[in-house]
């Protein structure tokens, strides 16, 4: 870590935090394929869908490093 990170630094630094349990089960893959990246691409996608559907504030990861919070898509109900 530079001794004057970025946001991005920091920012990089806090997704590594959420994703420690599958950065330790990534060094301890001897061989990687296309299938075992993928399951990793799945496996990272659905931890930060997860956290950032339990966070207290909605996008206060983007808040908290300074980049805009996107706003949330309008999408029609579909009354079943």
């Amino acid at each position: 870590m530079p001794e004057n990170p970025s946001r991005i630094d920091l920012l990089e630094l806090d997704i590594d935090m959420r994703l420690v349990d599958l950065w330790r089960e990534a060094a301890g893959i001897g061989e990687w394929s296309l299938e075992v990246v993928a399951a990793f691409m799945r496996a990272a996608y659905g931890k930060g869908y997860c956290d950032a559907l339990t966070e207290d504030a909605p996008g206060s990861l983007c808040a908290d490093h300074g980049y805009r919070v996107p706003d949330r898509r309008v999408t029609a109900r579909a009354d079943v």
